[in-house]
């Protein structure tokens, strides 16, 4: 075709890595942002970036689910976060529901995520247009270390606070207990899961495409089992880290807080922060990406 898509099957009519029709202008694909259509001809007008200061200014749409938005613009992640706008549990809601469950303004929030993609920054990586062998070991080689990491670093923190301000603080220390311990030994089973049967089934579905591998064996069948398992998991994290923001009120120290209290909050937050975006990079990206290659590769003969 006249774009010279890297992913087009041999009718160039079908992506091979979403398993759909092609459609250039759809979040998802490789190309979305880069080719203009006019009127029913299809034409291609430049290969320039969204970030480029030649493209016109980016008309945010509240009907898109957050996951499209988010998908076709990676900078605007750290202002939906900074907003409280769920991207990635939720990313299958349109923006505008998103944002309106978050309690906030539709119309600021455009202004607000319009100004943030005029802002110069570095560009951020366009995760779709990443091979699904990439993503996954970006995921276990960041996202899984880190969070390994830091659980058990919580866990001593909240336990030292809690000695140290159990007079003043203990209901809402033993609350915020209540959230974490369950959160703590959900995330460390669910990584170990990932990490022994979901990402090296998505990673042999895809070795296998490229020519690296034999045809895999798939663990219950296919690869949407595990996923869906996966998904659902991610709903009860984002659940119990939206309880302990609102047991901290938004992770706001007391007047009387030590350093320790001021890493626990620091570190939470930032759990969350990664949280979300490691469960949209697998809900909105990963996933999707390698349910689509295991349908275009078929059932076993």
């Amino acid at each position: 075709m006249s774009w010279e898509c890297p992913h087009q099957t041999g009718d160039e009519s079908t992506c091979e890595r979403r398993g759909l029709p092609c459609k250039p202008l759809e979040s998802g694909c490789v190309l979305c942002g880069k080719v203009t259509f006019v009127g029913i001809e299809e034409k291609e007008r430049s290969m320039k970036t969204p970030n480029d200061s030649l493209t016109p200014r980016a008309n945010i749409q509240p009907d898109q689910t957050v996951a499209e938005t988010v998908l076709r613009y990676p900078q605007l992640r750290e202002k939906l976060e900074q907003l409280g706008v769920d991207y990635c549990c939720g990313g299958k809601r349109s923006l505008a529901d998103a944002v309106q469950r978050a309690r906030l303004d539709l119309a600021e929030v455009v202004r607000a995520l319009e100004q943030a993609l005029d802002q110069p920054r570095a560009a951020a990586t366009d995760w779709t247009a990443a091979s699904v062998t990439a993503l996954a070991e970006h995921i276990l080689d960041t996202h899984h270390v880190f969070t390994k990491a830091q659980l058990p670093r919580i866990a001593a923190l909240l336990a030292k606070v809690q000695r140290a301000h159990s007079l003043h603080h203990g209901a809402m220390l033993a609350a915020l207990r209540s959230a974490f311990e369950p959160l703590r030994a959900e995330l460390e089973a669910h990584l170990s899961k990932e990490e022994q049967i979901l990402f090296p089934a998505i990673i042999a579905i895809d070795g296998y495409l490229a020519g690296r591998n034999a045809r895999p064996q798939v663990h219950c069948g296919s690869v949407a089992h595990p996923i869906r398992q996966m998904e659902f998991e991610h709903d009860g994290a984002g659940a119990a880290l939206a309880r302990m923001r609102e047991l901290t009120q938004d992770y706001q120290l007391p007047d009387d807080a030590c350093e320790t209290f001021k890493a626990l909050y620091a570190a939470l937050s930032a759990l969350e922060v990664d949280l979300h975006e490691h469960i949209h990079l697998e809900n909105n990206v990963l996933f999707p990406a390698s349910v689509a290659q295991e349908q275009r590769i078929g059932a076993p003969t």
